[in-house]
């Protein structure tokens, strides 16, 4: 399958190429040419499917072109060594619990697929290059990219992500790796952080010196695979006899978990429309309400996560609805919540049904509550263990939150990681070093 350009100015690529490239020559992100819908009978009886065999079948359609069965079976099996369950909460509302992962967040699937797919090519090409990838974070991406492809033989990665702004144990996540992980300690925001990422790919001389590539969102390896939940989520329902009217509402930052969602739609997912959550960073809401785009500086929340004022797969979105509001509005509404919000649902959630909410999934429950009708069934995706979140949550709850044995690893290593300033110059000369 070719793979295009959101800005439609660039040569269609190949998958190799869209994956080690990861932004086109045009800054536009990559599409692909086709998206295929799936059988009816597939979705008749994937209640009966378990996630590998649904997830391999979702890759196929993607990457069966491309990959030989065998092999793509295989990177699909050693991504999800880990499932996503389904949690009913309470009436029609469900948890689709998504930190079951090494680093428990949901970026675990898009990251240790890419970098099992990045590392096929490069054994199929022979192996004798480097490439580099570079990643922006806001918190879960750096540790789930970091951990997916630590020790991979022929990759390095860089990680930037912004001074003071992720929580203690997301930093631990991917500054105590070491090995062939690096972790740049920007004095800046996200937007600074994914900034310089989108601008070193747009460097000649960075290109000519060395083979960069990108884990973030933005690269199709990454966002692709996380539709692979979605159709997970739906065979539970379907197993549960709530498999009718399904809305699903996600906690949105950078807009690759949902637009991965609208994807598994339009493969013919049985879901009826999408609640785009966001906190204190609403462009997205603000389009929707306006009908006008306008990125702005991002600011701080406790969902930082979240904390993306230009979220770079909006561009995908656009291209899936032909640029037109009225489309997006059809399926997609919005919601915002500030800090004092996320507290408030955190703290009942617990106090009325005994959940933990981490900041970001307390988004997506409460776009479910203050938005479903009671013939819908409400599936918000919760993207990591509040855990990640402890002193935050410790907080609100006034109890303790357990740290589970695999952050407590984490925790334990020493932070490395190098500071650097948010202009580019800086970054550019620091590459230089590495090539």
């Amino acid at each position: 399958m070719k793979y295009y350009s959101t800005n439609h100015k660039a040569p269609e690529a190949t998958l190799a190429e869209a994956v080690q490239k990861g932004l086109a020559p045009d800054k536009g992100l990559y599409m692909p040419e086709k998206i295929a819908r799936l059988p009816e009978e597939f979705f008749e009886n994937i209640g009966e499917k378990d996630f590998h065999d649904i997830a391999t079948t979702v890759a196929t359609a993607f990457f069966g072109d491309d990959i030989p069965a065998a092999d793509l079976e295989k990177i699909v099996c050693d991504t999800l060594s880990f499932d996503t369950p389904l949690v009913n909460i309470h009436d029609n509302i469900y948890s689709l619990e998504l930190f079951h992962g090494p680093t428990l967040a949901f970026k675990d699937v898009g990251g240790r697929f890419m970098a099992r797919m990045l590392s096929w090519f490069i054994r199929r090409d022979g192996g004798n290059r480097k490439v580099t990838v570079i990643v922006a974070t806001s918190g879960d991406t750096g540790s789930a990219v970091a951990n997916g492809f630590l020790g991979v033989e022929g990759i390095d990665v860089i990680v930037l992500y912004p001074k003071g702004k992720v929580s203690e144990i997301q930093e631990k996540q991917f500054t105590t790796l070491g090995r062939n992980i690096t972790a740049l300690e920007v004095d800046g925001n996200f937007d600074d952080c994914q900034r310089l990422v989108k601008s070193a790919f747009m460097d000649g001389e960075l290109n000519r010196i060395m083979t960069l590539t990108s884990a973030n969102s933005i690269n199709v390896a990454r966002f692709l695979p996380q539709a692979f939940y979605y159709f997970n989520a739906y065979a539970q329902l379907q197993r549960a006899g709530k498999a009718e009217n399904v809305v699903f509402c996600v906690p949105s930052g950078n807009f690759g978990n949902i637009t991965a969602g609208l994807i598994a739609w339009r493969m013919g997912l049985p879901a009826k429309r999408f609640i785009a959550a966001n906190n204190r960073n609403d462009v997205f809401f603000e389009y929707l309400r306006t009908g006008v785009y306008t990125p702005r500086v991002s600011v701080q929340t406790i969902a930082n996560a979240m904390d993306v004022g230009d979220p770079s797969n909006f561009a995908r979105v656009m291209d899936l609805y032909g640029n037109s509001v009225e489309a997006v509005r059809r399926d997609i509404s919005g919601c915002r919540y500030t800090d004092e919000d996320i507290r408030k649902t955190i703290a009942a959630v617990y106090s009325e049904y005994g959940y933990v909410l981490d900041p970001h999934g307390a988004c997506g429950y409460q776009g479910l509550a203050d938005n479903i009708l009671p013939e819908e069934t409400g599936v918000f995706l919760e993207t990591a263990h509040p855990a990640k979140f402890k002193d935050t949550v410790e907080k609100i709850l006034g109890k303790d939150i357990a740290i589970p044995a695999k952050l407590q690893e984490f925790m334990k290593g020493e932070k490395q990681s190098v500071g650097i300033s948010a202009d580019f110059r800086d970054f550019k000369d620091y590459l230089k070093t590495r090539a």
